[in-house]
């Protein structure tokens, strides 16, 4: 009833309800991402609590973005046949009932239960793949702004709240830390209950761009899960599938694996206070937002192929080149525009290339699988470079080891071929 008055009150202003869509899929993911981006900046309080190794706390966030990515696939083929709001419901109240149950763990595996898989499962379920699939559904035009909007909300909402994160570990406790993250879940799981729905017909309009008295296509029947392994069986015969999912895997590695779990402990032990390493971080969530959306931009409008080879090359020699910032303020500074700039900039790209090679409806599906190469890519650097630092005293060697897969991706991309990159996204 409230989205129904909502849509008749924006009609007669000229604004399709599609940007209300945009809006709540934006705090949903904001929040969703900010509740799973602090635990990075509580790594270091929770070992000084309770003495776990770093291998053994890392090894919890490893699990947490695996499964996050895992479901990706899974999430798509759910948010296909269950809807929308539904599904953010559901996702989001796992993500917050399984922060509020860490605040009492005292047993390791109680840490791989709640930060790795009620979070991670939580999280994956309202990750990139949410904003793929709500570009998809709602937008013809403008398809590719929507998703650097959406891709930028994720990433960062990974690194906004990291700032207060680590002052309130510092002064509060890590338990209070993560209060604001939370509270951002409630209140945008209450929109989205309210004012999201699933598909434009639903109120009686088409997708934004899409000609008047076009047919909505299908809704999605039969077993999300069995949905999911047909989209990858279908797919895999692709190699356009294979070089997405290992230049996704990359992207992963060299983000959220590394920077998202490790940056701060980098930082400190060449010198710098907890607090500042974290708000080098939410510097490059700025610059990530202005850096994603003008991904989007560009998207529209070039070669999908080439703007992945500079991303992942660009990245790829900022990590070789992070050690020569001497971990000083200025220095980590330059490093966080020139970083945060490529953050995530390679996810519209990504989107377009498989809405491309795979088709409007079929996309999310195939996509959820290159995203979950993504997050095994992520898991693998979070653990392996907590183990690094475990055996070796250092991280550096997992940051070149990312950077120079970087440059790998960036070459591996441009094997796609010109004539798919070049196809219409089917309508």
């Amino acid at each position: 009833m409230l989205a129904h008055g909502l849509n008749a009150w924006l009609s007669r202003r000229g604004i399709h309800y599609a940007w209300v869509i945009v809006a709540l899929t934006f705090l949903v993911s904001v929040s969703s991402a900010g509740a799973m981006g602090i635990l990075g900046a509580l790594l270091l309080p929770l070992q000084r609590e309770t003495g776990w190794e770093v291998g053994t706390i890392s090894g919890a966030l490893a699990l947490r973005l695996l499964l996050f990515g895992l479901m990706a696939p899974f999430a798509a083929a759910i948010l296909a046949r269950y809807g929308l709001a539904r599904t953010i419901v559901a996702a989001l109240t796992l993500v917050v009932s399984g922060c509020l149950l860490s605040m009492g763990m005292t047993q390791a595996w109680q840490l791989w239960l709640t930060w790795g898989v009620m979070t991670g499962l939580g999280t994956g379920m309202t990750a990139l793949v949410l904003g793929a699939t709500v570009a998809n559904r709602w937008f013809v035009k403008r398809r590719g702004l929507v998703l650097g909007l959406l891709t930028a909300a994720n990433a960062t909402g990974q690194l906004a709240f990291l700032p207060l994160a680590a002052w309130l570990a510092q002064n509060e406790g890590w338990r209070v830390a993560m209060g604001p993250g939370l509270g951002a879940c409630a209140l945008a799981g209450a929109l989205a209950l309210l004012f999201m729905r699933d598909r434009p017909a639903e109120l009686g309009l088409t997708a934004y761009g899409e000609a008047p008295g076009t047919a909505p296509p299908p809704a999605a029947v039969g077993n999300p899960v069995r949905n999911a392994f047909a989209a990858l069986s279908d797919a895999s015969s692709s190699p356009v599938f294979w070089i997405l999912f290992a230049t996704f895997a990359i992207c992963g590695l060299s983000t959220g694996g590394i920077i998202q779990t490790h940056f701060i402990p980098l930082c400190v032990d060449f010198g710098m206070a907890e607090v500042q390493a974290a708000s080098v971080l939410a510097m490059m969530g700025v610059f990530d937002f202005v850096g994603t959306i003008a991904s989007g931009w560009l998207s529209d409008r070039y070669d999908n192929r080439k703007l992945l080879f500079w991303y992942y090359g660009l990245r790829g020699l900022s990590l070789l080149l992070l050690p020569l910032s001497t971990f000083s303020v200025l220095g980590l500074s330059v490093f966080a525009v020139f970083y945060g700039l490529d953050w995530i900039a390679t996810v519209p790209p990504t989107v377009k290339l498989a809405g491309q090679a795979f088709g409007r409806e079929r996309a999310p599906l195939v996509f959820g699988w290159v995203f979950t190469g993504h997050q095994l890519g992520a898991a693998a650097a979070a653990l392996g470079a907590g183990l690094s630092r475990d055996a070796f005293n250092t991280y550096l060697p997992a940051f070149y080891i990312a950077g120079a897969a970087c440059l790998l991706a960036s070459i591996l991309v441009l094997r796609i071929r010109a004539r798919a990159s070049a196809q219409p996204v089917a309508a």
